[in-house]
C-alpha cells in the first residue's frame, strides 16, 4: 500500500441495505466505492467490481498483472461516516512476482497512476474535501 488519501463529505453516507452486506460494524463506503467504479472507468481503468471486504471496501482494478485494486476504509469512531481514507491495494514493497512473466514487476506506475487519478477525481468534485494525503493509515 502507498499513499493514504484521506477525504470529508455528505455525499458518500451509508447506502440503504449496505448494514447487511458489510462484515464489521461501521466498516461503510459502498456509495464512495461505486463512486470511484464509474470515475475510474471513466479514465480508462478496468475497474471490474466492488465488494465489501473485512475492514471497508475494494474497487478492483483489472488493468495490472497483478491483483490490485482501490482499497476503502472509514473512521470507525464516527456514528454516520463523513470521512474516508483510499489506497492502493497494491502488495508491499513495490514489486510482486509475476508467474506468467516469470519475473518481478514494478508495482510504481499502476499506483502512481492510481494515486494521481484518485487525488485528480476527489479535488475536481466540489462535493468532497480533500483532508490530507498520508504514508501512514490515519485512523
Amino acid at each position: 500500500m502507498g499513499t493514504f488519501i484521506q477525504i470529508r463529505s455528505e455525499k458518500f453516507r451509508p447506502l440503504p441495505g449496505e448494514d447487511d452486506e458489510i462484515v464489521n460494524e461501521g466498516m461503510y463506503g459502498k456509495a464512495l466505492a461505486t463512486h470511484l467504479q464509474t470515475e475510474l472507468q471513466k479514465r480508462h481503468h478496468d475497474a471490474a467490481f466492488i465488494c465489501c471486504e473485512d475492514w471497508g471496501w475494494w474497487v478492483e482494478l483489472k488493468d495490472a498483472p497483478f491483483q490490485f485494486g482501490v482499497c476503502i476504509y472509514c473512521d470507525p469512531t464516527q456514528t454516520i461516516p463523513t470521512e474516508y481514507v483510499c489506497t492502493d491495494g497494491a502488495p508491499a514493497g513495490g514489486r510482486v512476482w509475476s508467474w506468467r512473466k516469470f519475473a518481478f514487476v514494478d508495482t510504481a506506475p499502476w499506483t502512481q497512476r492510481l494515486n494521481d487519478d484518485l487525488i485528480s477525481i476527489f479535488q475536481q468534485d466540489t462535493d468532497v474535501e480533500l483532508i490530507a494525503t498520508h504514508d501512514e493509515f490515519p485512523y
